[in-house]
């Protein structure tokens, strides 16, 4: 699979993640893996190119659960995880376990821990995911974002990581708790893809915070963030609306030949519906 600015767009599964799902993390609290093994089936059979691997659950052995969740979730599929904590221990555990190639999400601004874990993620030979934020928060503008971009790509390349390993997020807020908050992520994507030729993700869902029918704000966000040069959201893959908004996006922009990966996303969409 090619991942790259230019290239059809690529989804990474976020439904393995407890942040707001009860299920999980009643699963995961009780040492069970069942939700992540169906989480991981139901993604990979919607059509996901990549699996975000998180067990950020309060009091339960997060390397030990990162160790077993990696395994299941490869016992049931053969797509490329993303280990996603905060945490660097957890990360170096999900990595050790994992016999292909990650994406770690993710490193920020901060020098000091940033060069820590690209080291950790240089010699696993992974990918990384750059977070546009440091010390003093998310910059408001997309200079700022950019700027701690550039700092993220040239501390990955002294680590060895070369810069197609490079994935950056210029982060989005809620746009109901300031106007220009979407503006904003969209000229970073924007900035960065034109300075740096990075691969970018975005979690989408985080603009329509606060805001009613969120569904169709995130789509609308979406397809704008695809245009301005985002090409691995980080969204539900079962969300079909998702998906055609943005399989529009990407033909709109030349990136899907004779529309072929619209009509296939069409067909499941209607398929689904009968």
């Amino acid at each position: 699979m090619e991942v790259g600015p230019g290239l059809p767009v690529r989804i990474i599964g976020e439904r393995i993640n407890p942040t707001g799902k009860k299920r999980l993390t009643e699963s995961l609290e009780e040492g069970s893996l069942e939700v992540v093994k169906e989480e991981a089936v139901r993604q990979a059979e919607a059509g996901a190119d990549f699996l975000d691997v998180n067990v950020g659950v309060p009091g339960i052995d997060e390397p030990e659960m990162m160790v077993k969740a990696v395994e299941v979730v490869t016992s049931v599929t053969d797509l490329p995880l993303v280990i996603d904590s905060s945490r660097p221990d957890v990360l170096k555990a999900g990595l050790d376990a994992y016999q292909g190639k990650a994406l770690v999400n993710s490193v920020d601004g901060e020098e000091e821990k940033s060069r820590e874990l690209l080291d950790i993620i240089k010699g696993a030979g992974a990918a990384v995911i750059g977070l546009a934020l440091d010390e003093n928060g998310i910059p408001e503008t997309p200079q700022g974002r950019l700027e701690i971009a550039q700092r993220i790509v040239v501390w990955a390349e002294e680590a060895g990581i070369p810069r197609e390993d490079v994935f950056i997020d210029c982060l989005s807020l809620s746009v109901s708790a300031g106007h220009t908050a979407g503006l904003i992520t969209l000229e970073s994507i924007k900035l960065v893809g034109q300075e740096l030729g990075v691969n970018q993700v975005l979690g989408v869902s985080n603009i329509s915070f606060g805001l009613p029918d969120r569904g169709f704000v995130n789509h609308i966000f979406l397809a704008m963030a695809v245009q301005n040069g985002l090409n691995c959201p980080i969204m539900d893959p079962l969300d079909m609306e998702m998906k055609m908004a943005m399989r529009t996006a990407e033909m709109m922009m030349g990136r899907d030949e004779w529309c072929g990966r619209y009509l296939e996303t069409y067909r499941e969409k209607m398929t689904a519906g009968s």
